[in-house]
């Protein structure tokens, strides 16, 4: 019998520096039929949209189909009752970082990681920081010991983007991928050309 709920995404904003790359994940799963998306947006996160995108909480919080506070811990997504299919934090700060590699819950973001963490679901953190410095490293290692899947969003360059839009969109339609969902935001690698 198939399943009749949507695909349930968590997205978490925090400041790091990378804003668009939260806001255009939501527009891209916004697209997705089947898909909804949890949004949890740190305080900080709040002056980087709106330094970076130009954009307040409730624009991107109008992205989402369900809003949680950061300080909602008993939230939902809080709990792994309920049923989640995976996690993006984008961009995610070396602070949430550390959190999630140390199990250190005092937070929505962090409580909701460790949830899907726990529950072996999909943890992808776009994490924002150059250069690294060890703590940073071995923060990376734990999340990815843990099961998580660290994923700094770098550009490529194979595809040939004409814009900083068409980077993000790259960087976007490869974590999409890794959550299991189809899509088409970005041209798929087709081999070498002959020059």
């Amino acid at each position: 019998m198939a399943d009749p709920r949507p695909r349930r995404i968590v997205v978490a904003i925090t400041g790091a520096t990378g804003a668009v790359y939260g806001v255009r994940l939501l527009e891209r799963l916004r697209a997705i039929p089947g898909v909804e998306t949890h949004l949890v947006i740190s305080d900080a996160a709040s002056l980087t949209l709106h330094q970076e995108v130009g954009l307040q909480r409730r624009d991107v919080e109008a992205l989402a189909h369900v809003v949680h506070k950061n300080r909602e811990i008993g939230a939902s997504i809080a709990s792994g009752s309920f049923q989640t299919d995976g996690m993006v934090v984008a961009p995610c700060s070396m602070k949430t970082l550390a959190a999630v590699a140390h199990g250190i819950s005092d937070n929505l973001i962090a409580r909701a990681a460790d949830v899907i963490l726990k529950e072996r679901r999909r943890l992808v953190l776009m994490v924002r920081e150059t250069p690294f410095n060890l703590a940073h490293l071995r923060n990376m290692t734990a999340v990815t010991e843990m099961g998580g899947i660290v994923f700094p969003p770098l550009p490529s360059f194979y595809n040939k983007p004409g814009s900083i839009a068409e980077m993000v969109d790259h960087t976007v339609a490869r974590v999409i991928d890794l959550l299991g969902i189809e899509n088409d935001l970005a041209p798929r690698w087709g081999g070498m050309k002959d020059a």
